[in-house]
């Protein structure tokens, strides 16, 4: 039984991208992971039991209703609702959470199935979550496989035992919703032991879910329970007969194709009863990931670094069935290109750093990220804006994921075919969407003008202004000079927004004029109060010309006047009044997307010890090992590669020039192993608590002038070494 089990495992561990046997020179890396990070406060991070870029995230659930629970789990709640099978990681905004199920007694008159938890008895770590249940003293385990939960119960106390099975369950914005999320449900006995159906539903995307329950033990006993009068999800009572002490194990497959691929799945992931080593395997997938990167720091700092590596990992998701098999953004089910099909895309914040992170160090996934926006593209006309279980959920402006595409073009990937590629990003450029880009209006002003664009015309033109940059950059490499010229002057539009009197990029309507009152401070939110911005204000935005820095620089005044408005930027109150808008200094706001480059803009304006100052600042004040120690959304592992990249001291201000700008390491030495066999290294001689600035910088011995490094100095093997000072 175990050698067969092993032997599905090594299959699973390929198609993982790694080998079954992984461990790295003894070390494990997953004792750094605390997956509570992020689950106090604004971080919405899950607790549970996931792989590496799987589609299950199987996890406890203390709630469901409103912008608290995105995740279902926020640390200090003290009741658990359930076990739900997948999750979103760190976003604001709510989906998944389906086929929640609760270990319970098969007493008829129970109506609350809720159960208080021993905080002290609550662990977590890669791959495996555990907690004993007040109520019924059962102690719950959960692991996983790529498309499969695996779950454990030991009933303790009792020898009534049951499992509640809801099908109406799902992460909403208000209570209204959760008793109407599911449009449809189908649920079926389809043996002694096994429970498939299908759910439609509908939150941020309306999906289709299939789903098989498969129990270690027959059933004795199926009872559906009494539903709300809009709820079409089952919610079934399925009780067994068992002793005291017994243990009760369940997998949980899911599909968006079928039941049939759901079984299939159960199949090949899981066929045998194994739960110790599927927990094992799950760990050693998770520590041959995070030791592609090594580091030497105090164990505060590890726990910091590979815990934001472990939450960079959780996403994009292989939605695609064992068979290469997806429901596709048309609602047809298509076999994917190189049978994997990634979706769970938070373009506008994995942009920035998650992304070119994944250039570095996830080289194999690359080009099956882009391939499957691409084939995103393919069956809608367009790269998606935010791709959530194939389906496009059109959330925050722009459309990012054409800087994904031009990045890995420009860094030389070429797994993906290219002029199919460059028609996608072009397409997505200049062919309108009804929702998000009237291009039409943008060529005709040079800017999204605000009496014509319903909210955030400020940063809907500038970024979209990058993307024209990226498409501009994919066009040049490929010889298309048509193109070339056509999007670089749209690359030009974000001065179109430059106001030379307060020197803010500041909303313009369709004669010219600047729209006033004008307040840069005044925060706007698409969501709630609407406005210029997204999630943000001017002064955030003022600084988004990633593509352009020096063009800034002179519409600014120059290098004094530039780095006087940073100034003015780090040192000026915000009140913020928006849970998006968060870790603060000044107006500057770490817990948002927009703000994440800011601070490197010093080191290419001629004052990098500023840069190195504020990194350091940024680290000691907004992230720590605690469940609130993030302090805003970690955004599907945007916060955590923000983290990762800066604390190896560089950082994409412009992700698809493949140049990382210099700060400082913020610990003393990283090891990057390359696909090539070769490694990379970042060492910080003399690195301190007072030692935060770099006196200068060597590359592979010798000293180093420029501000940044390639990514090709990166990826061919080398040394960096960074010679600290106070």
């Amino acid at each position: 039984m175990r050698k067969s089990l092993i032997a599905v495992f090594v299959g699973v561990a390929s198609v993982m991208g790694v080998t079954a046997s992984a461990q790295t020179d003894n070390i494990k890396f997953t004792q750094y992971v605390n997956p509570f990070i992020g689950t106090e406060g604004t971080g919405h991070t899950f607790p549970g039991a996931c792989l590496p870029f799987g589609l299950v995230q199987t996890s406890p659930v203390t709630g469901a209703i409103g912008w608290n629970y995105c995740a279902e789990y926020v640390d200090s709640d003290k009741e658990i609702w359930g076990f739900s099978q997948d999750h979103l990681n760190g976003t604001g905004w709510m989906d998944l959470g389906d086929v929640l199920v609760m270990p319970v007694t098969a007493r008829k008159d129970r109506q609350n199935y809720r159960s208080t938890f021993d905080k002290t008895t609550e662990t977590a770590r890669p791959g495996y979550y555990a907690v004993n249940l007040d109520q019924t003293g059962v102690k719950a385990e959960l692991t996983a496989t790529p498309h499969v939960a695996y779950h454990r119960y030991t009933y303790n106390k009792t020898d009534s035992a049951a499992v509640l099975v809801d099908l109406q369950h799902g992460t909403v914005g208000n209570e209204n919703r959760y008793h109407s999320r599911v449009l449809a449900c189908e649920a079926n006995w389809d043996d002694a032991q096994t429970i498939s159906g299908h759910l439609h539903t509908t939150m941020w995307v309306e999906r289709d879910v299939y789903f098989v329950v498969r129990f270690s033990k027959p059933m004795k006993r199926l009872q559906n329970l009494p539903l709300a009068k809009t709820e079409r999800g089952n919610r079934m009572l399925v009780s067994f007969d068992m002793e005291r002490g017994e243990q009760l194990e369940m997998k949980i497959a899911l599909s968006s194709t079928s039941v049939e691929g759901a079984m299939r799945n159960l199949d090949a992931e899981l066929p045998e009863w194994d739960f110790d080593a599927t927990v094992k395997q799950a760990d050693n997938i998770w520590n041959k990931y995070l030791s592609r990167i090594k580091v030497e720091g105090t164990d505060e700092q590890k726990q910091n670094f590979y815990t934001s590596f472990y939450h960079a990992l959780i996403q994009p998701n292989n939605m695609a069935d064992v068979d290469g098999y997806y429901k596709n953004a048309k609602g047809d089910v298509v076999r994917a290109e190189n049978d994997v099909m990634y979706t769970t895309f938070s373009c506008w914040d994995t942009y920035r750093a998650a992304h070119p992170l994944y250039t570095i160090i996830m080289q194999d996934k690359v080009d099956g990220l882009v391939s499957s926006l691409v084939e995103h593209a393919d069956a809608i006309g367009y790269i998606p804006v935010w791709a959530l279980w194939g389906k496009d959920n059109w959330c925050m402006v722009a459309n990012h994921g054409v800087s994904i595409v031009a990045e890995a073009y420009h860094k030389g990937f070429r797994g993906f075919d290219a002029e199919r590629a460059y028609k996608a990003v072009k397409t997505t450029q200049t062919v309108s969407h009804p929702l998000k880009s009237n291009w039409e209006m943008y060529m005709r002003y040079g800017y999204f003008p605000t009496d014509s664009t319903e909210v955030e015309s400020v940063s809907s033109t500038l970024e979209s202004v990058y993307d024209d940059y990226a498409a501009w950059d994919m066009a040049t490499l490929m010889g298309k000079k048509t193109d070339a010229e056509y999007f670089g002057k749209r690359k030009e539009f974000y001065k179109n927004l430059f106001d030379q009197e307060t020197k803010f990029m500041r909303p313009r309507l369709t004669d010219g004029s600047w729209k006033t009152p004008f307040d840069p401070a005044g925060l706007d939110h698409a969501e709630t109060i609407g406005g210029d911005y997204t999630e943000g204000n001017a002064w955030q935005y003022t600084w988004h010309v990633q593509h352009d820095v020096p063009g800034l620089i002179k519409l600014m005044g120059g290098n004094k006047a530039f780095t006087d408005k940073l100034d003015a930027f780090f040192s000026t109150k915000l009140v913020s009044t928006l849970s998006d808008v968060s870790g603060l200094i000044g107006q500057y706001a770490h817990g948002n997307e927009p703000s994440h480059h800011v601070a490197y803009l010093y080191a290419l304006a001629g004052r990098p010890e500023r840069t190195q100052e504020l990194i350091r600042e940024i680290f000691d004040t907004q992230y720590s090992p605690r469940p609130d120690g993030l302090c805003g959304n970690d955004d599907c592992g945007q916060m955590s590669a923000w983290y990762m990249m800066s604390a190896m001291g560089f950082y994409p201000v412009d992700p698809v020039s493949g140049k990382y700008v210099f700060g400082a390491p913020q610990m003393k030495k990283f090891t990057l192993d390359m696909p090539n066999g070769k490694t990379f290294v970042v060492e910080a001689q003399n690195l301190s608590e007072e030692n935060l600035h770099v006196d200068k910088i060597l590359l592979n011995g010798k000293v180093y002038k420029k501000n940044y490094i390639d990514h090709k100095d990166i990826v061919r093997g080398g040394k960096l070494t960074f010679i600290m000072k106070k």
